[in-house]
């Protein structure tokens, strides 16, 4: 039996999300065989969001030697009442995307905007990739923002709900405020 519920880990984080004013769309679970690595995907976008443009997915990717190097601590430690080890993590990733911009920001200040926005807690990282349909045609920009945090697995093991509070807010606060921006973006004008 394992020692961590990684399965209920998402559904909680899925309601705490919701809790935080988020609508969950869809999930996905996918486990390589040959590994066992595990990668656990969910969509989710801010309840003013609904009608787009921004999209949201939050993925945890579960490492199964590290998940079960974590057990064996945990069944060493002879006091079951003893904190469980804090030097094991997943990744957690948050990445918004937005379809191709006519109007696309300077990623520089995009950048500083969101520092300001996502803080020390959720750090973002701002990408552009720009398409050409051919080559006489200008290039279509399309953004895409990533947060990559870690996941103790202490606070699998014994669930923390309050641990993800702060980074569901300010996950929050930057699609709202990627919402506030694309109207700009997308404008055809």
């Amino acid at each position: 039996m394992a020692v961590i519920d990684v399965a209920g880990f998402v559904a909680d984080l899925k309601g705490h999300a919701e809790d935080h004013g988020f609508h969950v769309h869809d999930e996905r679970h996918f486990v390589e065989t040959y590994s066992l690595r595990q990668l656990w995907e969910v969509d989710l976008h801010p309840e003013e969001a609904c009608s787009g443009p921004i999209d949201l997915h939050l993925s945890l990717e579960v490492d199964p030697r590290t998940m079960l190097s974590f057990e064996d601590e945990v069944i060493k430690q002879d006091d079951p009442d003893a904190d469980p080890p804090t030097d094991y993590s997943f990744p957690l990733l948050f990445t918004w995307t937005l379809p191709p911009l006519p109007h696309p920001p300077d990623l520089l200040v995009l950048a500083t905007d969101l520092a300001g926005v996502g803080g020390m807690a959720l750090p973002v990282e701002v990408s552009a990739i720009d398409s050409f349909h051919s080559v006489t045609d200008a290039p279509e920009r399309s953004l895409s923002l990533v947060s990559r945090l870690s996941v103790d697995l202490a606070d699998v093991y014994i669930p923390n709900e309050k641990r993800f509070c702060d980074t569901l807010d300010r996950c929050r606060d930057v699609s709202l405020f990627l919402l506030e921006h694309a109207e700009h973006w997308l404008d055809e004008n």
